[in-house]
């Protein structure tokens, strides 16, 4: 092979790496339609492009931060646990997307337990959100958590007065249990307005590809407004507790939230970047006698795009 070939190879293959790259990101732009009504798709009119670039732009700087405190957590055995509380709609999924995104779900993994079944009922309260507690070198995201009890089973009755109250004497002892482990314990509520809430409930109503997000739940919380908005304050004012504190983040705006957010979760832990060794491919080994086996065009799926 004459070097002109050569050289010619590698910058192909520098073009194939570059292309793949871009894929990777438009994994982001495909999150970032989600955010966008049917109508907006349909007609292209989508305003401020500077602003989005701009937002991608931060958000993919915060997320190589996010790779290098996965890397972190992993080198010294950290124990993380953050949980993301808030009204129905108030964005809680998508920055734990955008936080796990870029990262190992080996480290990095969500919880989202579903409402407790007739056995989980009897158990003590606390037993099935132990289960999802991280060993070390682990992070593990609640996607609402055992402060359920205070907001939803409250507010819809799931719980009784007594059960309640024993909740409060015995959430800050849990807490401060977790941390005296060893347990880096953050907590974020995320808070939205009432026209805000309502906005977001019928752009899920009038969207098909986001009508599933819609419960009865769900709409009976828009209903209770105002008593979920006691329970919250309560939750806050009984909870707020000098090893674990609440975080309350500002949620009208999804884009400012999670980038808001995912700086302010960088900064509650002292990461650094951990070094590694060059990462250097292997030359494949080849056998004279190996021969690949065609497979059969049946199996193939169709190329229809």
């Amino acid at each position: 092979m004459t070097l002109p070939d050569i050289l010619s190879n590698q910058e192909e293959l520098m073009q194939r790496i570059a292309r793949d790259l871009v894929d990777s990101y438009d994994e982001e732009i495909e999150l970032e339609i989600e955010d966008r009504s049917i109508k907006e798709l349909e007609t292209g009119k989508i305003d401020d492009k500077a602003a989005r670039q701009a937002y991608f732009k931060e958000l993919f700087r915060l997320q190589g931060e996010l790779v290098k405190l996965q890397d972190w957590v992993q080198n010294t055995k950290q124990k993380v646990v953050i949980l993301f509380e808030g009204r129905d709609a108030a964005g809680k999924g998508g920055v734990i997307k955008r936080i796990t995104q870029r990262l190992n779900p080996r480290v990095a993994r969500v919880a989202a337990l579903p409402a407790p079944n007739d056995r989980e009922r009897t158990q003590w309260y606390f037993q099935r959100y132990v289960a999802h507690l991280p060993a070390a070198g682990e992070m593990v995201l609640f996607d609402r958590s055992w402060y359920n009890r205070a907001g939803v089973e409250r507010v819809m009755g799931f719980c009784t007065d007594d059960e309640y109250e024993e909740f409060f004497r015995t959430v800050p002892d849990f807490e401060r249990m977790l941390v005296r482990s060893g347990i880096k314990l953050i907590k974020y509520w995320f808070s939205i307005t009432d026209d805000e809430q309502h906005m977001r409930f019928l752009s899920r109503i009038h969207d098909p590809l986001k009508q599933w997000k819609l419960s009865p739940m769900d709409l009976e919380s828009r209903r209770r407004w105002e008593e979920y908005t006691k329970a919250k304050e309560i939750m806050l004012d009984r909870t707020h507790i000098p090893e674990a504190p609440w975080w309350v983040v500002q949620a009208v705006d999804k884009k400012k939230a999670r980038l808001n957010c995912i700086s302010h979760l960088l900064g509650q832990l002292p990461y650094q970047e951990v070094e590694h060794a060059p990462v250097v491919l292997p030359a494949r080994e080849r056998h004279a006698d190996y021969l690949r086996h065609p497979v059969p065009d049946s199996m193939y799926v169709p190329e229809l795009y």
